[in-house]
C-alpha cells in the first residue's frame, strides 16, 4: 500500500495543511486564516481553540481533496511560528489566548535585561538576541500581570507543540523550536537553570514539557483527534520543527553549501553549520532539525507582512473588482503587474518595512520617503517591493560576517509565488534565485521530517534528495546592479537619520 505524509504549517496568520507522497509530490492543500485579537496596543493574540479548529478543517479538506484513505497516511508532522506563548490549563483547555511572535507587551523586560547586560553573561549558552515576544519575557509579564493565568497552567507550548498535543494528548517541547526561545542551553540542547533563574522564571520550569527531537515520534493520533480531523486513530505524529527549519529542509538545506531566504510574515535569512555562532551581532543560533547542525538566522517582521498590510489598506477595491470581473488572478498578481509598469530607475521612493517594528531600532516605524506628485501607485508599489528586499539585504550583510556570500539563494514564502518579486530579489542581490516546486513549502519541510521519522528514508539528506525539486531559476540582471546599490545606500542613510525621530514618535 502506497504511503503518504501530511504536513501542517501553523503560521501566525494562516494554518495550512498539505498531503505528499514519498517523492515530494503535492496532492492537495488547504488553508484557514488565523484571526488576530488586539485587546490592547502592542498585544497580538489568537484564540487557541479556533487555531485547533482550523487545523482540523484543513486536515479534513486535504484528505477529501486528495481522496487518499486515512490509513495510507504514514505520518503527520507539524511546523509553526516560533516564540510567542501557548499555555494549557490542568483541564487540557487553553489557559488564555495564544500570544503571537509579533507581540510587544513585554518590551520593558527586554529593556531592563539589556541595561543589566544579562545577555553578555548568557549568550554563550542562549546564542541569540532577546526580544519582547520570546517566552522568557512573556512569562515575566504574566507573573506580574496575570498570576492567576500561571496558577492554572500545566504546560507551556510553542504553537506547533500545542497542535501536536491536541493531536496526540502527549506533552513535549521540540528542540528546534525551543532552542529559539532563550530558555535553553543551545550547545547542550537542554534546559538550563542558570538561564531560567537569570530571567526570573526558574519557578516555572515545571510547566516546560520534556524536550524531543524533530524526527522523534511523539505520540499517535487519539480517538478524539481522529474524529476531529478524519485521520486514522493510531497514525504516528513526529516532533515537527520550527518553521525556519521546515523551510530549510524544503529547499534541501542539508549542508553548508545552501542559503535559504524566507519572505513571509517574518523575513528570515539563514544558513546551517556544524559550528554554532554565539555572537552579539548574530540574531539567532538554534539547533537545526538535522543532528549535529546549527541554524544561524537573521530575521525580523519586515517582509511580506508589510505588503499584506499595504494591500489590505489600499487595494481592497482592486481585489473586489477582480472578483466582479470573474478573474482568477490574485490581487498580489495584480500588484506585480502594476510594478512591471515601472523600472528601477523611474523613481527614488524608499519604503522602510518597519510597520511591525524592526531590527535597526526598538522604536522603528514604517515609512514612505521621496514621494512627489508625478508618481503613481505603481511607483509606490515598486518601492514597497524593493524596501522589503532591502530589509532582507540588511540581514544578509550581517550574516556574511559569519559565512561566505551565497552563490545562490533558495527563496520561499509569499514572495516566491511572484515571478516579479523573485526576479527583483535576484536583481537586488545580484545572486541567482531558485524557487523550489510546491505551493506549501513549510508543509513540505514537515512532511520530509515525517518521512525520515517513520523510516521511509534513512536520513534527512536522502529524504531531501528525493522530495525537493527546483522549479524555477531567476538569474540577476547586471544592468540593475548599480541602480539598486545606490538605492540601498540611500536606504541605509535614511535609517540613520530617522533614529532620533522614531524615538520621539514612541509614547513614553
Amino acid at each position: 500500500m502506497k504511503k503518504y505524509l501530511i504536513g501542517v504549517d501553523c503560521g501566525s496568520t494562516m494554518v495550512k495543511a498539505a498531503v505528499f507522497d514519498s517523492a515530494g509530490k503535492e496532492y492537495a492543500t488547504a488553508s484557514r486564516k488565523v484571526e488576530h485579537i488586539y485587546l490592547h496596543s502592542g498585544w497580538t493574540e489568537n484564540n487557541m481553540d479556533a487555531l485547533w479548529n482550523g487545523v482540523c478543517i484543513t486536515i479534513r479538506e486535504v484528505l477529501q481533496r486528495s481522496e487518499i484513505e486515512p490509513r495510507q497516511i504514514a505520518c503527520v508532522a507539524c511546523t509553526g511560528h516560533g516564540n510567542g506563548l501557548y499555555l494549557v490549563a490542568h483541564d487540557g483547555t487553553p489557559a488564555r489566548n495564544g500570544i503571537i511572535s509579533s507581540d510587544s507587551r513585554a518590551r520593558k523586560y527586554i529593556e531592563e535585561w539589556t541595561r543589566e547586560n544579562l545577555l553578555d553573561r548568557l549568550l554563550p549558552k542562549t546564542m541569540q538576541t532577546i526580544w519582547a515576544a520570546q517566552p522568557n519575557a512573556l512569562l515575566r509579564w504574566l507573573m506580574d500581570n496575570e498570576p492567576e493565568t500561571l496558577a492554572k497552567t500545566k504546560y507551556l507550548f510553542m504553537c506547533k507543540d500545542f497542535v501536536r498535543y491536541r493531536l496526540t494528548g502527549e506533552a513535549y517541547m521540540e528542540l528546534s523550536d525551543m532552542s529559539g526561545t532563550s530558555l535553553i542551553d543551545v550547545g547542550k540542547a537542554a534546559y538550563d537553570d542558570e538561564i531560567l533563574d537569570a530571567w526570573g522564571i526558574l519557578d516555572w520550569k515545571k510547566i516546560m514539557p520534556p524536550l524531543r527531537r524533530s524526527a522523534d515520534i511523539c505520540g499517535t493520533i487519539t480517538r478524539e483527534a481522529a474524529s476531529a480531523t478524519g485521520l486514522a486513530e493510531g497514525t504516528p505524529v513526529a516532533g515537527g520543527m520550527f518553521d525556519i527549519d521546515a523551510c530549510g529542509l524544503a529547499v534541501g538545506m542539508t549542508d553548508e553549501s545552501l542559503f535559504c531566504m524566507v519572505a513571509g510574515t517574518w523575513g528570515n535569512n539563514q544558513f546551517i553549520s556544524k559550528t554554532p555562532v554565539a555572537d552579539p551581532d548574530m540574531f539567532m543560533t538554534s539547533c537545526y532539525s538535522i543532528d549535529g547542525y546549527y541554524l544561524m538566522l537573521e530575521g525580523s517582521a519586515t517582509s511580506a507582512s508589510n505588503l499584506e498590510w499595504f494591500v489590505s489598506q489600499f487595494f481592497e477595491s482592486d481585489r473586489e473588482l477582480l472578483k466582479l470581473k470573474g478573474m482568477t488572478k490574485s490581487v498580489y498578481d495584480h500588484c506585480g503587474e502594476l510594478v512591471l509598469q515601472t523600472q528601477p530607475s523611474d523613481s527614488a521612493i524608499l519604503f522602510l518595512p518597519y510597520l511591525y517594528g524592526g531590527p535597526v531600532s526598538l522604536d522603528a516605524k514604517g515609512c514612505l520617503f521621496g514621494l512627489d506628485g508625478r508618481q503613481t501607485r505603481s511607483h509606490v508599489l515598486r518601492a514597497v517591493f524593493e524596501g522589503i528586499i532591502f530589509g532582507h539585504r540588511w540581514h544578509l550583510t550581517r550574516l556574511t560576517r559569519f559565512c561566505e556570500r551565497p552563490k545562490t539563494i533558495r527563496l520561499t514564502g509569499g514572495a516566491a509565488n511572484s515571478s516579479v518579486w523573485s526576479q527583483m530579489f535576484a536583481d537586488v542581490f545580484q545572486i541567482p534565485v531558485e524557487i523550489p516546486a510546491g505551493a506549501e513549502l513549510g508543509c513540505l519541510g514537515a512532511a520530509i521530517c515525517g518521512a525520515y521519522a517513520t523510516g521511509l528514508y534513512p536520513s534527512y539528506e536522502s529524504a531531501c534528495q528525493n522530495m525537493v525539486v527546483i522549479d524555477r531559476v531567476y538569474p540577476p540582471n547586471p544592468a540593475f546592479a548599480e541602480i539598486y546599490d545606490e538605492k540601498y545606500g540611500r536606504y541605509l542613510k535614511l535609517l540613520e537619520i530617522l533614529q532620533p525621530v522614531w524615538h520621539e514618535l514612541t509614547p513614553s
